[in-house]
């Protein structure tokens, strides 16, 4: 049926044609609609708009300001006393998959289920996350290209989902952080991990799997510098590629003109990142402050993963006693680390690693970053315009602005006085689409 799809391709496609019909939108793409709110931001201003409007022709903003006129015919959809927003960017989610029973249970369940299961799974995980207003993902590492094949499934309108940049398989070492054999017996699936896993040891090895996975789909590479909690047996802030494997890394990611995140709790690990010129640090637990004021200098990128740790600290007793230890000293640091980030000016992009925790909890994340010290208004930044920066998107999306796409929602109230207002998304709108509108 499908010759020249992946086994993981061919089952999502399965799966999407056979259950799921196009999202149900409220209008049609070409119309005029006009929405109002008593406030707006506009994904970069550090204050609200007082009589929001914006206006959408299509799957474009045609025109936005304070009491700005409404052509005559729009549509116009009222939302009273909320706040329009650009819609939120997380940058770091796993839409294939969800650690929501105990640890082992997952890791059994893994082996245990088949690809056609997996792809209905990742279905209502897409759809969470966008009905929580989360209209744009990166999504950091998927097995068997199920990222690629969902990715194409939204853009195609046959599964309701955020737009998605897809990283597919995580770069990582023998043995490391992204070696799925790591904790198992050796040989105990038939043969060692190789380039076609996401695994490489030294650069001409790097260089052959960043190839391999832009070949298959990956609109950003990712890779793992050092240790992680979740994996068995690294250790979590321990480096796992070597200078030169970051730097070839780096250079072949960024000839193919993709983006590089590292997954990286390891001061020493992210130093060798930073220097190398990776796009981002994903969770960056143990960076000290002379690492990250290198960031600062460096221009690059934080991704900080608040929700992830919180969310495994309040299960801590259903992890192995080793995946605990680590997460505990995980969790120890990352606060001061994040205030230091945020003092120093670091620049940060939200991201939550959704699928450690469950799918459409996403914005619990405002009020973890605003309780550490950032301001309201930039955790607000963070999800729009500087995660769109991130992702190398801001001309198209993250902003509420004439051009960009029609990705808006509206939260009840303000959230700069109420950050958890985030929480309770009330109406959103993909590619001009209303695809959720809750409003009294």
């Amino acid at each position: 049926m499908f010759p020249f799809l992946s086994r993981a391709g061919a089952a999502l496609w399965a799966a999407v044609l056979f259950v799921i019909t196009p999202a149900d939108a409220q209008n049609a793409v070409g119309g005029l609609i006009a929405l109002k709110a008593a406030r707006l931001f506009d994904g970069k201003a550090k204050t609200l708009v007082p009589n929001g409007v914006v206006v959408i022709e299509g799957d474009k903003i045609v025109d936005v300001g304070s009491g700005i006129a409404i052509p005559q015919g729009a549509q116009v959809i009222d939302l009273g006393d909320a706040t329009l927003s650009p819609g939120f960017i997380d940058s770091h989610t796993h839409l294939t998959s969800e650690y929501s029973k105990p640890y082992n249970e997952r890791r059994l369940e893994d082996l245990e289920t088949e690809l056609p299961l997996a792809a209905y799974e990742a279905i209502p995980f897409a759809e969470r996350t966008l009905l929580a207003g989360f209209t744009t993902v990166r999504d950091l590492g998927s097995a068997n290209f199920m990222d690629v094949a969902l990715r194409d499934a939204i853009g195609k309108g046959i599964v309701r989902g955020p737009r998605m940049l897809c990283a597919t398989k995580g770069i990582g070492a023998t043995g490391g952080h992204f070696d799925n054999t790591n904790g198992f017996r050796d040989e105990l699936f038939g043969r060692q991990p190789e380039f076609k896993d996401g695994i490489a040891d030294g650069p001409e090895a790097i260089r052959r799997t960043v190839r391999y996975e832009v070949k298959n789909g990956a609109d950003v590479i990712k890779a793992s510098v050092s240790g992680g909690v979740l994996s068995m047996k690294d250790e979590v802030d321990v480096p796992q590629l070597a200078p030169d494997e970051i730097t070839m890394l780096v250079t072949e990611t960024h000839r193919l003109r993709k983006k590089v995140a590292v997954h990286c709790h390891g001061d020493s690990a992210a130093r060798d990142a930073i220097n190398a010129g990776v796009d981002s640090i994903e969770h960056g637990s143990f960076l000290k402050k002379e690492t990250l004021a290198l960031m600062k200098t460096k221009g690059t990128y934080l991704v900080p993963t608040l929700e992830a740790t919180e969310y495994i600290m309040g299960k801590i007793d259903s992890y192995p006693p080793e995946v605990a230890a680590k997460a505990r000293a995980a969790a120890a640091a990352r606060s001061e680390m994040f205030r230091n980030a945020v003092q120093l000016g670091v620049k940060i992009a939200f991201g939550t690693d959704a699928g450690v925790f469950p799918h459409g909890t996403n914005a619990k994340e405002f009020a973890l970053m605003t309780g550490l010290g950032m301001a309201p208004a930039d955790a607000l930044i963070s999800a729009t315009s500087g995660a769109a920066d991130l992702l190398g998107i801001a001309q198209t999306t993250g902003t509420l602005a004439k051009g960009q796409m029609a990705d808006i929602v509206a939260v009840p109230g303000d959230p700069l006085s109420d950050i958890t207002a985030t929480e309770r998304v009330m109406f959103v709108m993909k590619d001009g689409q209303v695809v959720k509108n809750a409003a009294p």
